[in-house]
């Protein structure tokens, strides 16, 4: 055995297993079953050209490395970036601990409660520091979260507003300038005029629907928000704030003052900068707009004994429900963030966080003085963190520079400086000797922090947060470790066992590919830093985009975008800007399969275009015939067309050529979505079937963790017409020369977790990445023969051969009174997380064994299903009270005095011997998400208002 093979611990089944498994589907190699699999005419050629495979030994030095290569300076640009403390509790417990960072998303939320519990926390502490009545679960950036306040506002404005045609958006000139750019990007498609100016000379009677304010401004002055918001609401204008989490604890909630949305992002809460992200944005709005909030939420119910439970609130918001109805495109979350975050306000409590808020201002204020002693010029009259100084910048820059010290330079007569959690009285300090050089004068030294308070009254903070028993008990280190623990047993992650979920990819998050995150000098790189400063980051992120652009067969890739839907919203918008660019501005029409996931056809409508649907064969295809006739009709106007290859049924479609031809034969661009991209490395690409751009779920083929939700990562790749058009960054130059605004706050996105996905790539090589691709196949195509007999797969190839993935119908089982759902929860008390359910077909389950899945797991698996199968065969339609509809099952159950079901404790809890040895907990019973939904419950509350609810 070839010990240093990566790709001999990334895949799972053994070279026996495997051999054993093609003479299960009767074919004599891996090659046989690939050509039975794969069309003729969409194989490549040649092999990947990339580097040979390095070592998990060799990587990891090789990582290290280039981590010398970036400079981490002091810095205090601000802009929405600080330096920050993580606590290592939280480290190693959460960010480090593959039990929190290999979950998914909490769809199944019997097996969740941990991971809700904590979400539930971060929403706890999103709205009690916002002063708002809801909040999500996180989204993005608050770039991202900004704009998505924009369009929330627009949807809900007034029916006069609607009828009068209002578009207006007002934009303090004191937004961060990556908000800003994100804006523009967002407002045109949808009709949304931006205006830009100076909120104290705001004139609210010139038909504006809404108005975004930033809190402190980015030049750290605090104004008087309140006056204008309610100037604002007596104007029927609807205010969104952009707010500093951290200054949320000295300044008053926007809420308190009749805001209607607040948003920010939660990366000051102890997230390492990671030269961008990822990090979680938070968004929070009255209660009145639930309905239009983007992203995901977590609420409370109850379960089937009536015992409080919480899961994913609201759903029918979601894309795959309202497509191109949907307000937003946002599908995830960064879960492993928030998580993380909302860890921070756990283990620091009120007092804590009270601790840390004067720290920092009374450091800025200190600073400010001594700066001031020193003839400076200090012109914010009221500020938490940030000061700002009128002065020489070129002058300051260069002392500054020789003494490794990052400051904000927004003209040649200012130099702002933003202080953080890590700020230390040697560092204000250093800071004033390279102002006291800069004016030819001894410095000033600081023995001792005074106490401060340099913001003005009307906008201090009066009222209490964070007062349930959450944020007041776990403040040592045992108390937090055994809270994250206690949390952690009650979710199934993939350190338990597999989860087999078709479109989603759930594969080995190797831990060589994970140690890096931890390390400084990846952590602490500021996304504005001079690049200089960031030559490790640019070698990886480089190489990383060469590498997806090979694997794709396109010309260039961006890493901008920072979730699957942000790549899907990105590559129409570059489509947009090149048919722009030919003076085609007519060409607005999207086509897009019935099968395709949700978030397709809710990108094109926020991109600006109108959605087609094309119709679906009996076989799963795309009726091409239907495609053609649509395509020609609309040739005049036709922008994309928007195809899933594999197809979102686990089909290979032999017609994808003729497909791509068609589009571009009536003047029309094809955006290939990604989603099942790792059923294409090494063997095809998009680029050879005709595509002209794709998105990469990163956090699918490429490795990242889900992280119970995210972050994902969702670059695109692009063919050469294409390229000039990739999103750019207002402050560091990327994309290309004709670049759009931006897509996501940061210059790449949330470059941190592309660490992961570059050294996947780079341990397995091209050989490995091949193999991967091909023993996904064979899992999948195991499992569907493993199935035969209990479970009819919907949907083959013209083979008989399914593609990564396969999808099994459930249906019939209904003449038994057995639902999908059923099993899904039964499931639970085999041990396994449900395949995806219900998607793209209704009463169906998706199942996906990923390459990283051993003979031994997919047989466990198999078996739980087949053993399902007989107890469905076993219910009666006219008997509920069966071991399927009562799943899952959980201990108080199983060890209760009273046992009155029909069938044994031991059917119930162990129904194959294999679940004795390492027997999962589902921690609540079924639970009732109408009840939950009726009675709308997103923060944490004391138990009896619950009881009341």
């Amino acid at each position: 055995m070839n010990t240093n093979a990566f790709a001999l611990r990334h895949i799972g089944p053994r070279e026996d297993d495997q051999n054993l498994m093609l003479k299960t589907l009767g074919v004599e190699s891996l090659d046989q079953l690939i050509y039975e699999t794969i069309p003729d005419d969409i194989r490549l050629e040649n092999g990947l050209n990339l580097e040979a495979p390095m070592t998990e030994h060799e990587y990891l030095l090789h990582i290290h490395e280039l981590s010398k290569k970036n400079k981490a300076y002091k810095t205090y640009i601000g802009l929405g970036y600080h330096p920050t403390i993580l606590p290592a509790v939280i480290q190693r417990n959460i960010l480090e601990n593959p039990g929190w960072y290999t979950a998914y998303t909490p769809y199944q939320a019997e097996i969740a409660q941990g991971r809700l519990e904590a979400l539930l926390n971060f929403q706890t502490m999103v709205i009690d520091l916002t002063g708002m009545e809801i909040a999500n679960a996180s989204l993005l950036d608050e770039s991202t979260a900004a704009a998505e306040a924009m369009s929330l506002l627009f949807a809900v404005r007034e029916r006069q507003q609607k009828k009068e045609g209002i578009n207006k958006f007002f934009v303090s000139e004191n937004i961060l300038p990556q908000t800003l750019s994100l804006l523009q990007t967002r407002a045109t498609p949808i009709g949304i005029e931006l205006v830009v100016g100076n909120e104290e000379t705001f004139d609210f009677s010139s038909g504006f629907f809404g108005a975004l304010l930033q809190y402190p401004g980015k030049d750290g002055q605090v104004t008087d928000i309140k006056t204008f918001i309610a100037k604002a609401n007596d104007a029927q204008i609807k205010v969104a704030v952009a707010a500093d989490i951290l200054s949320l604890i000295k300044l008053e909630a926007p809420g308190k003052f009749g805001a209607d949305v607040v948003v920010g992002t939660t990366q000051r809460f102890g997230i390492p900068m990671g030269y961008g992200g990822p990090h979680a944005a938070f968004f929070a709005t009255k209660t009145a707009y639930k309905r239009d909030l983007p992203g995901r939420i977590i609420g409370v119910t109850k379960d089937k004994n009536g015992n409080r439970a919480l899961r994913m609130a609201l759903q029918t918001r979601e894309q795959h429900i309202k497509r191109d109805k949907a307000t937003s495109n946002i599908c995830t979350a960064q879960v492993l963030l928030a998580v993380m975050a909302s860890m921070y306000a756990v283990y620091h409590g009120p007092k804590g966080l009270r601790f840390i808020a004067d720290k920092v201002h009374n450091k800025a204020s200190e600073l400010a003085n001594a700066l001031t002693q020193l003839g400076y010029d200090q012109i914010n009259t009221s500020y938490f963190d940030t000061i700002q100084i009128k002065t020489n910048a070129k002058k300051i820059k260069a002392i500054a520079k020789e003494k490794k010290v990052n400051l904000y330079y927004p003209n040649k007569k200012t130099v702002i400086i933003s202080i953080n959690e890590t700020t230390s009285i040697r560092d204000i300090n250093y800071l004033i000797s390279v102002f006291a050089e800069a004016a030819k004068k001894d410095t000033i030294t600081i023995s001792a922090i005074s106490k401060a308070n340099n913001i003005i009254k009307s906008m201090q903070r009066t009222s209490d947060f964070l007062t349930l028993d959450v944020f007041n008990t776990y403040h040592s280190e045992t108390e937090l470790m055994r809270y994250i623990k206690s949390l952690e047993r009650k979710d199934l992650a993939l350190n338990h066992s597999m989860i087999s979920l078709g479109s989603c990819t759930m594969k080995l998050n190797a831990a060589s590919e994970m140690l890096p995150l931890s390390w400084f000098k990846w952590g602490n790189i500021h996304p504005f830093a001079p690049l200089k400063q960031a030559k490790g980051y640019l070698t990886i992120l480089k190489e990383l985009e060469n590498q997806l652009t090979e694997i794709t067969g396109f010309a260039a890739t961006s890493l901008q975008p920072n979730s699957g839907a942000q790549g899907e919203f990105a590559g129409l918008m570059v489509i947009k800007a090149y048919h722009e660019s030919r003076g085609d501005h007519h060409r607005n029409i999207c086509l897009i399969p019935s099968s395709a996931h949700g978030t397709n056809p809710a990108s094109a409508v926020m991109a600006g275009m109108k959605v087609i649907v094309t119709k679906s064969t009996a076989e799963g295809n795309i009726d091409v015939d239907d495609l053609r006739e649509k395509a020609e009709l609309h040739k005049d106007n036709l922008s994309a067309l928007m195809v899933t290859y594999p197809s979102t049924h686990g089909v290979y479609e032999s017609a994808i050529k003729e497909i791509t031809q068609i589009i571009h034969d009536n003047g029309g661009q094809v955006y290939m979505d990604g989603a099942n991209m790792n059923a294409q490395v090494g063997l095809t690409n998009p680029g050879n079937i005709g595509a002209d751009v794709c998105h990469l779920n990163l956090h699918k083929t490429f490795a990242i963790p889900h992280g119970g939700g995210g972050p994902g990562v969702g670059p695109i790749c692009v063919a050469k017409q294409l390229v000039p058009f990739l999103p750019g960054n207002p402050i560091i130059k990327t994309g290309g020369e004709k670049a759009i605004t931006a897509i996501s706050a940061a210059p790449f996105g949330s470059a941190l977790a592309c660490l992961i996905s570059y050294g996947y790539i780079k341990m397995l090589g091209a050989e490995g990445l091949t193999a991967s691709t091909k023993i996904a196949i064979l899992n999948a195509n195991y499992i569907k023969h493993r199935l035969e007999g209990s479970f009819d797969t919907l949907y083959s190839g013209e083979r008989g051969r399914a593609a990564h993935e396969m999808i099994v119908d459930c249906r019939p089982f209904k003449a038994h009174g057995i639902e999908v759902t059923d099993i899904a929860k039964r499931l639970m008390d085999y041990g396994f997380h449900a395949p995806t359910v219900s998607f793209p077909v209704a009463g169906t389950l998706m199942i996906e064994p990923t390459e990283s899945e051993s003979k031994a797991e997919i047989d466990r698996f198999c078996d739980a299903m087949i053993s399902i199968k007989k107890e469905i065969d076993s219910a009666s339609k006219d008997d509920d009270n069966n071991v399927l509809k009562n799943a899952p099952h959980t201990l108080d159950m199983i060890t209760s005095d009273e046992w009155y079901l029909p069938y044994s404790r031991e059917t119930a809890a162990f129904p194959l011997e294999y679940v004795r040895d390492n027997k999962f907990w589902p921690s609540v019973r079924r639970v009732d998400d109408a009840y939950g939904d009726r009675n709308l419950i997103c923060s944490c509350i004391p138990i009896e208002a619950y009881a009341e609810a």
